[in-house]
């Protein structure tokens, strides 16, 4: 059983925590070998993520898992360090603030408007290793992080297309049921259209957990006001605390990071995430089999 107690949530009222059991016991059965390598990302709080994104089909559920064992083998989500992606941090247009929601959860502050590079790649990548950082830095029994989204400077030219949705299928498909919360921070009119293209990218559950938040208008604000210390929140989102972003401080905070990060896998101790790097070829090569018999084919959820 994992350290996190299975418990009834909002969307779990027709499953007890012995009926959450038995599907967590269910998928583990239809991963197969490979959970005894995987112990975190098969864990009991893992498997549920999954579960809820598939709506407790333990088949999907254990395809999309499966699918996201593989991903991160290819991709190496863990691999990313500062230095691969610091051209990228530079305007600040994506980072993980310096402080936490009234519960504890990481804030990802996204600024669109202040797009610097016209790499689809580069900018993906970055924007993973800022996730990676956010799950990294989760308080104890807390899963979920916020999206801070601020609109200041942004036009229809400042993020692809392309982009958005394969933004949209790597956090679906593989960070089921990490967004808490996503908050549109005064979007300008002609967003409108653009969110009319993004919204069939965004599975049902994901796109009702965004909320377009005004500052001239009091109701939308209340979003804010519960959500957030306002002593603690970035003054560009309507807080008190004026510190916003700043390069070299954030630098030495990843860099920090990336380095406690390195030292914690060398010292032998379980992983908080998969290290593809550690497999030996052999287990490597049963990993790129985990899609295998996987015939499920419908959209994840966030």
């Amino acid at each position: 059983m994992s350290s996190i107690q299975l418990k009834r949530g909002a969307s779990d009222k027709s499953l007890s925590p012995v009926d959450q059991q038995a599907k967590i016991d269910d998928v583990r059965k239809l991963i197969g070998p490979v959970v005894d390598k995987l112990p975190v990302l098969c864990s009991d709080a893992s498997i549920l993520r999954f579960l809820r994104a598939r709506n407790w089909n333990t088949k999907k559920a254990s395809k999309m898992l499966k699918e996201t064992l593989k991903w991160r083998l290819q991709y190496k989500p863990e691999a990313i360090r500062w230095e691969d992606i610091a051209q990228e941090a530079e305007t600040g247009k994506v980072y993980r603030a310096n402080y936490c929601d009234k519960l504890g959860r990481p804030v990802l502050v996204m600024r669109p408007g202040l797009q610097n590079t016209n790499s689809p790649v580069g900018q993906i990548k970055y924007l993973v290793y800022c996730i990676e950082n956010a799950i990294k830095n989760l308080v104890q029994d807390q899963e979920q992080m916020v999206w801070l989204v601020d609109f200041q400077g942004w036009a229809m030219t400042s993020i692809s297309v392309k982009v958005t949705r394969e933004t949209a299928r790597i956090l679906q498909d593989h960070y089921p049921e990490r967004l808490g919360i996503g908050i549109l921070y005064n979007p300008p009119k002609i967003f409108e259209s653009f969110w009319t293209i993004v919204k069939p990218f965004l599975e049902t559950k994901t796109y009702k957990k965004m909320n377009f938040v005004y500052s001239d208008d009091p109701k939308s604000l209340k979003v804010i006001e519960e959500i957030f210390d306002l002593d603690k929140l970035d003054v560009a989102f309507g807080g008190r605390n004026p510190a916003g972003f700043n390069l070299e401080v954030y630098a030495r905070q990843m860099k920090d990071d990336d380095s406690k990060r390195t030292n914690f896998h060398g010292s032998g101790c379980s992983s908080p995430f998969y290290h593809s790097s550690s497999l030996s070829e052999s287990q490597q090569h049963e990993s790129t089999d985990l899609d295998r018999d996987s015939n499920a084919s419908d959209e994840g959820r966030l």
